[in-house]
C-alpha cells in the first residue's frame, strides 16, 4: 500500500432505561409514533429537564469498563442544528466538560492484542426518528431524549477488519454491562466512521471524511474498504479529499457524498442554560466500580481456569454474554468431571444449529437439562453421535424434549448383534476392495467400512460394536 489507513469510530449508544434522559416518558420499542412524547422532550416553551439518575450510574459504568478517568466536574451542552427530526433545534450533549477521558480497549488481530485509545465517553440525548415514504417523509418523536451515550475512540485502528474487531469487542464488553441491549436493527447501537490516507512518511494525517447509515458490523467494514480505494485513487490522480460526510449505499456498495462535514463552531455550542453542571464524588465511583459485572475477558480467564476449557473454546462462548451464561449452566449441569464432550457439542452442534438460523446458541432455546439429557443419551449408547445432531435440529424446531424426539423418531441406537452382523455382512460383500485394505494391515480401511455400515443404518449403527465385529470378522 501507497498509504497508511488511519480510521477513527464514534458509537452512539441507547441505555436500556425505562424513560427518557430529561422526562418520564416511556422508552418502549415499537409504541405507536408519537405517543411517547411530552413538552419536556418536544422542547415546548417553560419545559424543565431533569437528568435520569439511572442513566448516569450506567455512563459511568461504561466509562469504567472502558478504563476511562470519569470527572469530577461535569456539564451539560447545547449542539445547534436543524433537522426535522430534532423538535428542539438543538441536541443536549456535552462539549468540553464531558463525563469522562482518557480510555482504551484492547483488540486481538493476529498474534499480537493492539490498545485502542477511548478519546471521551459522554452523555447526550437522542433525535427522533424520519420515515421516508415515496412522496413524502414523516416523524416519529418517539426516539427524541432517550439516554445516548456517546463513545469516541481515538484515531488509532489501521484497516477495516481493525475497526471490524474494535466493534466486535466494545459491543461484548457493553453486553457484558447489561446497559443496552446493543440491537442495530433497533437503533439502539449506531456507529460512524472518520477515516483518512496519508502518506507514510507523513507525519500530518490526512483529510478525514465522516461515514454514516450503516447498520451492521459487515457495513462498517464493506464502506471502510471503499472508502479505502475511493480516496487512493483519488491521491494517486493528484487531486484532493474534502471534508465531507457520506453515506454508505447498501444496494450498490458504495459511498455518496451527503454534505459537508460540520465543525465545532458550526454548533455553536453554549452551556446548557437548565441544567447545572454535575459533581461526581470519588465515593459515588468506587462504589459503582466495586459493583460492575464480570467482564468477558474475566469470564474466559475463568473458563479456562475452573472447567479446562482450550482458550480457543472459551472465546467462542464467552463473545456472547447470554451464551456464555448458557454455556455455563451447561458445564455445571454435565454429570461428569471432564467437560470436554459438552463444550464439544456446544462449539459443534450448537453452534452450527444458531449459524444456520442466524441467532445465538442461548436463543435457540434449548433448557440445559434437554442438552444434557442428550448427551447422556450418546454415552449410553442409547443413540449414535449422528443421529444425536438430527435430535438436535428436531429439539430446535419442535422444543420438544430429546427422549421423545427419539422414540417419536425412532432413531434409537442399534446395538443388537444380530442385525448388526447383517449390516456388515452386506458392507463387506459391496466392499471387497477395502475389506482386502484391512486385511493387508490399512487401518484407515476400517474407518471407511465402519463408516459405510453407518450409512446403511441410517446412523443408528452402533459404531463401537460395529468396529468389533468388522475386527473379529476380517483379522
Amino acid at each position: 500500500m501507497k498509504y497508511d489507513t488511519v480510521i477513527g469510530l464514534e458509537v452512539h449508544l441507547h441505555l436500556n432505561t425505562k424513560t427518557k434522559a430529561f422526562c418520564a416518558c416511556s422508552t418502549e420499542f415499537g409504541s405507536i409514533a408519537n405517543f411517547q412524547t411530552c413538552p419536556v422532550c418536544l422542547g415546548m416553551p417553560g419545559s424543565l429537564p431533569v437528568y435520569n439518575k439511572v442513566a448516569l450510574d450506567y455512563a459511568i459504568k461504561v466509562a469504567l469498563a472502558l478504563n476511562c478517568t470519569v470527572q469530577e466536574y461535569t456539564k451539560f451542552d447545547r449542539k445547534n442544528y436543524f433537522y426535522p427530526d430534532l423538535p428542539k433545534n438543538y441536541q443536549v450533549s456535552q462539549y468540553d466538560l464531558p463525563l469522562s477521558l482518557s480510555g482504551f480497549l484492547e483488540i486481538e488481530l493476529g498474534a499480537k492484542p493492539k490498545r485502542i485509545g477511548i478519546t471521551r465517553v459522554h452523555m447526550e440525548e437522542d433525535a427522533g426518528k424520519l420515515i421516508h415514504k415515496e412522496d413524502n417523509s414523516l416523524v416519529d418523536f418517539n426516539r427524541t431524549g432517550i439516554p445516548l451515550l456517546e463513545i469516541v475512540s481515538e484515531p488509532d485502528m489501521n484497516s477495516p477488519e481493525e475497526a471490524h474487531s474494535y466493534l466486535t469487542e466494545l459491543k461484548s464488553v457493553l453486553e457484558y454491562l447489561d446497559v443496552s441491549d446493543c440491537d442495530m436493527e433497533k437503533g439502539s447501537l449506531r456507529c460512524d466512521a472518520n477515516i483518512s490516507l496519508k502518506k507514510p512518511e507523513d507525519k500530518k494525517l490526512g483529510v478525514k471524511v465522516e461515514l454514516k447509515n450503516m447498520n451492521s458490523f459487515k457495513a462498517v467494514k464493506d464502506a471502510l474498504n471503499y472508502e479505502v480505494e475511493r480516496q487512493a485513487q483519488l491521491l494517486d490522480e493528484g487531486k484532493t479529499i474534502g471534508q465531507e460526510t457520506r453515506l454508505w449505499d447498501t444496494e450498490k456498495s458504495i459511498t455518496v457524498s451527503m454534505r459537508t462535514k460540520e465543525g465545532a463552531q458550526d454548533y455553536r455550542y453554549f452551556p446548557e442554560p437548565d441544567l447545572p453542571p454535575f459533581i461526581i464524588s470519588k465515593t459515588t465511583v468506587e462504589e459503582i466500580k466495586s459493583k460492575l459485572p464480570e467482564s468477558g475477558r474475566d469470564k474466559l480467564q475463568r473458563f479456562v481456569r475452573e472447567y479446562g476449557l482450550t482458550n480457543y473454546d472459551a472465546k467462542i462462548l464467552v463473545s456472547n454474554k447470554k451464551d456464555a451464561e448458557y454455556a455455563e449452566k451447561c458445564i455445571k449441569a454435565y454429570p461428569e468431571s471432564d467437560k470436554k464432550m459438552v463444550v464439544n457439542w456446544l462449539v459443534g452442534a450448537m453452534l452450527s444449529e444458531a449459524n444456520a438460523r442466524n441467532s445465538s446458541i442461548a436463543a435457540l432455546n434449548i433448557p440445559e437439562n434437554n442438552l444434557i439429557s442428550l448427551l447422556v443419551s450418546i454415552q449410553k449408547q442409547e443413540i449414535s453421535n449422528l443421529s444425536a445432531k438430527s435430535v438436535l435440529s428436531e429439539m430446535v424446531s419442535s422444543g420438544k424434549a430429546p427422549l421423545q424426539i427419539i422414540k417419536e423418531k425412532n432413531f434409537a441406537q442399534i446395538s443388537d448383534a444380530g442385525e448388526l452382523d447383517k449390516i456388515v455382512d452386506e458392507v463387506i460383500k459391496d466392499n471387497q476392495k477395502s475389506v482386502a485394505d484391512l486385511k493387508a494391515g490399512k487401518e484407515n480401511a476400517l474407518m471407511f467400512l465402519v463408516g459405510q455400515a453407518m450409512k446403511k443404518s441410517k446412523g443408528k449403527g452402533n459404531p463401537k460394536l460395529l468396529q468389533e465385529i468388522f475386527k473379529r470378522r476380517l483379522s
